[in-house]
């Protein structure tokens, strides 16, 4: 099997980039305009985010929106094959010295970061650049498409931290002066999940990054990509977030993890089109 997908992978891989585009934009139209799956999902999010948008506007959105993680699917198998150069060439970084300035306090480096483009693309081309990068990422229960998915998206150096059980992984990585990434736009309930909103919507947003943020004082930079007009990609950094504390802990990871989900608000805002909106992200919070 893990053969045949690598096959099937390096299959796409020669096909010209503009048939690869297209591939994965005929994903997207499958996906919502055939297979309808989450689609009313993708809307309703939408049109509850932006209830002064018409309902051409929201359709739209939600429909490239499907047609981004098409693209996106599509460029996966590159990252099994593609060279340092190429990737480079096709990923652009905006405030890199955001990053380095940070590293220099010997703190390690902590990203907010979101399912907006083609984020994998992104930390593979930061890890090629010779960056320490640690992503917390779910884990396949599949042996065999675990190793193939991680392989594949680490090819370049980028490591993987499992979500569960992670404290000694994300501190040793800091201590090393490394970058840990929380991607943080999906929902968690608790207890490991603190209550939040999210476009003037209760949800729950998970407390880690404000807990290692308290514990490490590490910096933490939002980051963010986004894919232009030619499929390229840039690579944003923007200025720490002041970490404050308040009267308590837990007030203040509270406060905190409101903080960084009133970040990714405003990111989503400059480009809703490339935001994942089929994830349920306004669960109710169950204490």
């Amino acid at each position: 099997m893990t053969r045949a997908l690598l096959f099937f992978c390096y299959i796409i891989f020669l096909l010209p980039r503009c048939l690869r585009r297209s591939w994965g934009q005929g994903v997207g139209f499958l996906w919502f305009d055939v297979l309808r799956i989450r689609r009313r999902v993708a809307m309703e999010n939408i049109r509850a985010c932006f209830p002064d948008w018409d309902n051409k506007r929201v359709e739209q959105t939600a429909r490239r929106s499907l047609f981004e993680m098409g693209e996106t699917l599509s460029e996966f198998p590159e990252l099994a094959f593609i060279s340092k150069d190429n990737l480079l060439k096709r990923v652009q970084f905006q405030n890199l010295h955001i990053v380095d300035e940070a590293l220099q306090q010997k703190k390690g480096v902590l990203f907010l970061g979101l399912h907006l483009a083609n984020g994998d693309y992104g930390i593979a081309a930061l890890s090629a650049l010779g960056y320490d990068v640690h992503l917390i990422s779910k884990r396949f229960t599949s042996a065999w498409l675990d190793k193939l998915w991680f392989t594949i998206r680490g090819r370049f150096g980028t490591q993987f931290i499992a979500p569960r059980d992670s404290s000694y992984d994300i501190l040793k990585a800091l201590r090393k002066n490394g970058i840990v990434i929380f991607v943080l736009d999906q929902f968690m309930g608790p207890p490991l999940g603190v209550r939040t909103t999210f476009f003037g919507r209760p949800t729950g947003t998970a407390f880690g990054l404000a807990l290692f943020a308290r514990k490490t004082q590490a910096p933490v930079i939002p980051c963010y990509s986004h894919r232009k007009q030619n499929g390229d990609l840039e690579v944003h950094f923007l200025p720490p977030v002041p970490f404050m504390e308040k009267e308590d802990k837990n007030t203040t990871l509270q406060f905190m993890t409101q903080k960084y989900t009133d970040t990714i608000e405003s990111i989503v805002r400059l480009y809703p089109e490339q935001w994942m909106w089929i994830h349920r992200r306004w669960k109710p919070f169950n204490d």
